[in-house]
């Protein structure tokens, strides 16, 4: 039987070890990987180090790395994006971060994400609760979202770009219209650990990679974060999107999204 919580002294480890080397070394040689989407040389440095180091410590559980796919184990795996916001880190805009999270099936059940150039290292495991720095921290009770700072994913790049904008634009503008505040910040990893310490109310990203959402899922979800697939049901590896709130800013966001999928429901973008 895998306890989490065992696992966080690794993973609060293997974040460390790769923010320090995004702290002191450049970004080096850029790669595209598509229509407008990049890795740099130390996203592949960073992942094939943690990819080996944790090889090593926990030879039992498989690896999913954002640039060179997966290794052993597809039950229980690390996922690692090893730069989250690598257009931002390569311009020096400090809005990125290193996350590492564990999947057990589909369930985001460990999440271990640090923000470099901010000082603010977070981390949970499933039953434990979320922690910053150590601290334990809490989503904000915000109810309206009228109230409520909201962070929305980038726009899509590369294939199918502009059908998949179209729904991002038409949320955009009707977040503009209700929210306290629209932000996007390039970083899906820095949204989520931002919502579990309530610096933000909402984190909305309309896609769903695990490498993305993993760490971050699970560290809102211990600090009492909803989080959902655009259906309403609860957020899986798998989910098509990722809508994660405040708990009572979630029925309100997803009636934005989608009035099809929950009886009763109109006015979506998707109806």
């Amino acid at each position: 039987m895998i306890l989490y919580r065992d696992l966080l002294p690794i993973a609060a480890e293997a974040v460390a070890w790769a923010a320090d080397i995004m702290r002191s070394r450049p970004p080096g040689a850029l790669t595209s990987k598509g229509d407008r989407d990049i890795a740099s040389a130390l996203d592949y440095e960073i992942e094939r180090g943690l990819r080996t180091r944790l090889r090593a410590t926990t030879p039992g559980i498989g690896f999913l790395g954002e640039e060179e796919g997966s290794t052993g184990s597809a039950e229980v795996r690390w996922v690692l994006d090893p730069i989250d916001g690598t257009a931002n880190f390569v311009r020096g805009i400090p809005l990125c971060a290193v996350s590492l999270g564990l999947l057990h099936g589909t369930e985001a059940v460990l999440g271990a994400i640090e923000l470099p150039f901010l000082g603010s290292r977070y981390t949970a495991a499933k039953g434990e609760g979320a922690y910053v720095n150590g601290r334990p921290i809490r989503v904000r009770d915000t109810r309206l979202l009228s109230q409520a700072i909201v962070a929305i994913g980038d726009y899509a790049v590369g294939s199918g770009a502009a059908e998949k904008n179209h729904l991002r634009l038409a949320l955009t503008a009707r977040l503009a219209e209700t929210a306290q505040r629209v932000r996007m910040t390039g970083s899906a990893a820095l949204d989520l650990a931002w919502l579990a310490e309530g610096k933000i109310d909402a984190a909305i990203t309309l896609s769903n990679n695990p490498w993305d959402m993993t760490a971050g899922v699970a560290i809102a979800r211990e600090a009492g974060a909803a989080v959902r697939d655009r259906d309403g049901m609860e957020h899986r590896s798998d989910s098509a999107m990722t809508i994660a709130a405040a708990p009572a800013l979630v029925e309100t966001i997803l009636s934005l999204i989608d009035s099809r999928s929950v009886p009763g429901r109109t006015g979506g973008l998707l109806a």
